[in-house]
């Protein structure tokens, strides 16, 4: 496995992709307030991905049987008949390494992570823990199956082997009892071709997730991250993020740059019927020609999308309201997974 892992290496979410997964939602357990409202959302960003890239759709027969029928005239997307307990791709599905140098006959692999639903938080979720497999087998993909619970929302790369990662969910004896910190970095190293990894802390409020660092810090680039800021001092995020970012400003990545931090302001206190709820501009998607990010209806929305824009130049940045998706306790990046191209190899 060594050879091989050091012959691969994980892409950043900016470079080329194949396709974006999306889970059709059809459990109501994770998602506060009416279901109803749910499954529109997910066909509204599944037609706005379609413009810009193939979508494939995953969920068992049944379950397929509403989305087939909503996006029956929408170009480039497609159905695999795969069943579901949920519809978090971005955890379920697999972390796809690609080759470090392109050649005739190589591809993207799966690396295959054990699945718990966030530490046991919402049984039954066997069906979920076959999600990662099952993807890989219908693109006939190579498998690594390190034997080890981890979500991909719980990581972050720049593609150039530098990772962030949340050790508050990382880190987890309800995931991974026999782990502490420095078995997992390794783990992280060995199987992720990583070089050096950057621990973070905290969680949103109302986080689920125990803190996925995709509604924290993302990378824009080698060297540079953007990361959630919480100015309001009464909003229970301010601390932690606040801390978040001064680790942040004393870091250099696996090349020995000092990052360059840009904070971006999280709406304060956005709750549903009285539960907070983990609203961030940080869980955007960056996609073939596009970035998709969270708006919320409120005054963080502008400089938000301004800060985006002025990083990915020659995308188009579009706003997907996520003030219903994130009665879910996530947002845009929580309910998709990027599979790379051949094309980000080197």
């Amino acid at each position: 496995m060594a050879d091989l892992m050091t012959a691969c290496r994980l892409p950043a979410e900016w470079e080329p992709h194949a396709a974006t997964w999306i889970a059709w939602p059809h459990r109501r357990a994770t998602f506060l307030g009416p279901f109803a409202a749910i499954p529109p959302v997910y066909e509204r960003l599944a037609r706005l991905i379609a413009r810009y890239e193939p979508v494939r759709i995953i969920g068992s027969r049944e379950v397929l049987a509403a989305p087939r029928a909503a996006l029956a005239d929408a170009a480039d997307v497609s159905f695999v008949e795969l069943p579901t307990s949920d519809s978090w791709v971005r955890d379920t599905g697999p972390v796809f390494v690609v080759p470090r140098m392109r050649t005739a006959g190589t591809g993207p692999r799966a690396v295959c992570w054990n699945w718990n639903a966030w530490g046991g938080k919402y049984p039954p979720w066997d069906a979920d823990a076959g999600v990662s497999r099952g993807i890989a087998q219908h693109l006939g993909l190579s498998i690594d199956a390190p034997g080890i619970v981890l979500e991909g929302g719980a990581i972050e790369t720049d593609g150039d082997g530098t990772l962030l990662a949340n050790e508050r969910c990382v880190v987890d004896p309800k995931r991974n009892p026999d782990l502490d910190r420095s078995r997992m970095e390794a783990a992280l190293r060995k199987h992720l071709a990583i070089d050096r990894v950057i621990w973070l802390g905290g969680e949103l409020a109302g986080d689920d997730t125990d803190g996925h660092v995709d509604q924290i810090a993302r990378f824009v680039a080698p060297g540079r991250v953007l990361a959630a800021r919480q100015p309001d001092r009464l909003d229970s995020n301010h601390g932690s993020l606040d801390a978040n970012l001064a680790i942040l400003a004393a870091a250099t990545d696996a090349r020995g740059r000092r990052l360059d931090v840009t904070p971006i302001d999280i709406p304060a206190r956005f709750a549903f019927e009285g539960t907070q709820l983990p609203a961030s501009h940080l869980n955007f998607l960056v996609g073939n020609g596009f970035v998709a990010v969270p708006v919320f209806g409120g005054p963080t929305d502008g400089p938000a999308l301004r800060t985006l824009e002025a990083c990915f130049p020659g995308r188009t940045i579009e706003p997907f309201d996520c003030s219903t998706l994130v009665r879910g306790r996530g947002a845009i990046h929580c309910i998709t997974r990027d599979e790379p191209s051949v094309a980000s190899s080197h």
